[in-house]
C-alpha cells in the first residue's frame, strides 16, 4: 500500500519566518519593549479565543466576515482576535478594580483576519 505524498505548504495570507528574520523581528520586539519599559508601561497578554459575542459586539458587518470563528467543544461560539482594541476594552472591564490609574500598557501579539490577500497582505500579523 502506497501513501501519496504530501506538499508541505502554508495556507494563503500566512508565512513561515526563517531564523535570520526571526531574529531581526525580535530584535525589533525587544526595543520596543524596552522603550515602552523606559515610559512606565507594563505588558498584558489576552487569550487568543474570545467569546464571539464580546467580539461582534458592536463590530462592523466587516469585520464579522473577516473573523476566524468555530464553534469549540464545550458548544460555545469562539473567535480568534483580529485586532487588539476589543480584547483590551475586555480587559480593562474585567480587571478594573486591580488596575492602577493612569493605566500605562503595551500588547504585542499577533491577530487574524479572514480577509483577500494579496501582496503585503496577510491573514495572520
Amino acid at each position: 500500500m502506497s501513501q501519496a505524498l504530501i506538499t508541505p505548504r502554508t495556507l494563503k495570507g500566512f508565512r513561515d519566518f526563517l531564523p535570520a528574520t526571526m531574529l531581526r523581528r525580535e530584535q525589533l520586539m525587544e526595543t520596543a519593549r524596552r522603550v515602552y519599559r523606559s515610559f512606565g508601561f507594563a505588558p498584558i497578554e489576552t487569550p487568543v479565543l474570545e467569546y464571539l459575542e464580546i467580539l461582534t459586539g458592536k463590530g462592523s458587518e466587516e469585520t464579522d466576515r473577516q473573523m476566524y470563528r468555530f464553534e469549540d467543544a464545550g458548544g460555545r461560539w469562539v473567535g480568534m482576535r483580529f485586532d487588539l482594541t476589543v480584547p483590551l476594552a475586555r480587559f480593562c472591564a474585567q480587571h478594573a478594580a486591580e488596575l492602577g490609574t493612569p493605566f500605562k500598557r503595551y500588547h504585542i501579539a499577533p491577530v487574524w483576519r479572514g480577509e483577500n490577500t494579496h501582496r503585503g497582505r496577510y491573514r495572520e500579523f
